[in-house]
């Protein structure tokens, strides 16, 4: 009887592999012939631009001859060269960027780790087992696990990191749930450390993350606020993980670095951020009671928190070797749903931004904080008429359309490619494309709808 239970037992586990196997070859052979169709579908767009090349001359000639059209295209030629010099700007910055090496034990702040939790199940024991191998002193650590009122066996998950980590972990339970900011804001009350450090119930951070994240604040007197570096962790199966990691590779990598230098790093990222706990202790009250339109705000507590920690005058950079791998969604209405709620924040904040920007709010040279505000305000700005052009070239001309749009696509998704090449030596960089057709596509009525709908709340992803 035992031998024909360890025989069923190996014969399911045997069954189980095989199964996993055959699924990890199909997703794989999906994945290439996405891939391969995408090129597919931007050589037929060159193709297109090709042979109407001559009625997008036309075209313009049109345009020359009515005022409005006329307007139309000094305003265009306007952007792009704004757009032009924008990202030259951007690269300058970027290649004057280094991270702060990391500094000795001595010389480290104390640190609370805070982590809010909800419904995220075994995952948060992973994440709080990766922050317990921190290469950082104990005696200088603190690690506070909160549940916010989660439905599933999460509690129980952040019971057994209690029952492993011992006196290392503090865990406490809300009530019911009421959000992501309220967990923090009980982490920041109960937080003893110099430095706070935030990070998702859904990430893994290497043994060197939590000493490299704070040691520019060891370095840097005026900062007070750091951005990790985030990828994918859920990148290795399904598409929409893979694009978004080269894209997460382009926006930290790229654009923070960029920011940094600046020393005005517009959002910290809840997934791995640090903060320095008289900053947050000075807007802390006016975070966690912050209202947009008359309604409590229960969506960006990130930036939301960057954007005040700025308007204090401080720095807030971004530490490129300090790197925690969070999952993402893996389906269309997951994706959407998150990229709503960013907008909606960056809507917000950008709102909140233009109060003091201009003002004289700090010391040292804000012409960078402007330039960088200028550009995402724009891109809001510009998100409505960019729409409707879209729709009235598509009725007007519909295959010069698509022949030019796949055109910029291969142009902007190139530098993706070769930037992500360059930092990882990976032929992953290729889901650029994918990335950018689906972005055009699939996701270009984002931004308009977030302005449309910026006063709802709700995380949508929950």
């Amino acid at each position: 009887m035992h031998n024909s239970t360890l025989n069923q037992n190996k014969s399911f586990k045997s069954t189980k592999k095989l199964l996993s196997t055959l699924q990890t070859k199909t997703e794989n052979t999906q994945n290439r012939a996405i891939l391969i169709s995408s090129f597919i579908f931007i050589a037929f767009g060159l193709y297109l631009l090709s042979i109407f090349y001559a009625d997008l001359e036309t075209f313009n000639n049109n345009r020359k001859e009515s005022l409005l059209g006329l307007s139309f295209l000094i305003i265009a030629a306007s952007l792009f060269i704004y757009k032009t010099f924008f990202f030259i700007y951007t690269t300058y910055n970027y290649f004057n960027y280094k991270p702060i090496a990391s500094v000795n034990d001595q010389n480290l702040p104390t640190c609370t780790v805070i982590i809010p939790a909800y419904n995220e199940g075994k995952q948060v024991y992973d994440t709080l087992i990766s922050i317990s191998k921190s290469d950082y002193p104990k005696n200088k650590l603190q690690l506070i696990a909160i549940d916010d009122g989660s439905l599933d066996n999460t509690w129980s998950w952040i019971k057994k990191a209690k029952e492993e980590l011992k006196d290392e972990l503090e865990i406490f339970k809300q009530p019911k749930n009421q959000g992501k900011r309220h967990a923090l804001y009980r982490g920041f009350n109960l937080g003893k450390g110099d430095i706070f450090v935030t990070i998702d119930s859904d990430s893994i951070v290497t043994k060197d993350t939590l000493r490299n994240l704070v040691s520019p604040f060891s370095k840097d007197e005026n900062c007070a606020a750091v951005a990790g570096n985030i990828r994918v962790l859920n990148n290795k199966k399904r598409i929409i993980p893979k694009m978004l990691d080269v894209s997460f590779v382009m926006s930290f990598e790229f654009v923070r670095s960029a920011e940094s230098n600046l020393n005005t790093v517009l959002c910290t990222p809840g997934a791995l951020a640090a903060y320095k706990r008289d900053a947050v202790l000075a807007c802390l009250d006016h975070w966690i009671n912050q209202k947009f339109m008359g309604k409590p705000s229960d969506i960006g507590e990130d930036r939301a928190l960057t954007n005040m920690i700025l308007k204090q005058g401080k720095n807030v950079l971004f530490q490129r070797n300090a790197i925690a791998y969070t999952n993402v969604p893996e389906e269309y209405p997951g994706l959407y749903k998150m990229f709503i709620r960013w907008s909606r924040s960056n809507v917000r904040e950008n709102l909140e931004m233009s109060k003091y920007v201009f003002t004289n709010f700090r010391k040292n040279n804000k012409l960078g904080a402007r330039l960088l505000f200028i550009s995402q305000f724009s891109n809001l700005l510009l998100s409505y008429p960019f729409v409707l052009f879209m729709l009235f070239f598509v009725m007007v001309h519909p295959l010069l359309f698509l022949g030019t749009t796949l055109f910029s696509i291969l142009i902007i998704s190139s530098f993706s490619l070769l930037f992500f090449f360059t930092r990882y030596k990976s032929l992953q960089g290729f889901w650029a494309f994918t990335y950018s057709i689906v972005y055009t596509f699939g996701l270009f009525w984002i931004t308009p709808y977030a302005i449309a709908t910026a006063r709802k709340p709700g995380w949508l992803t929950r």
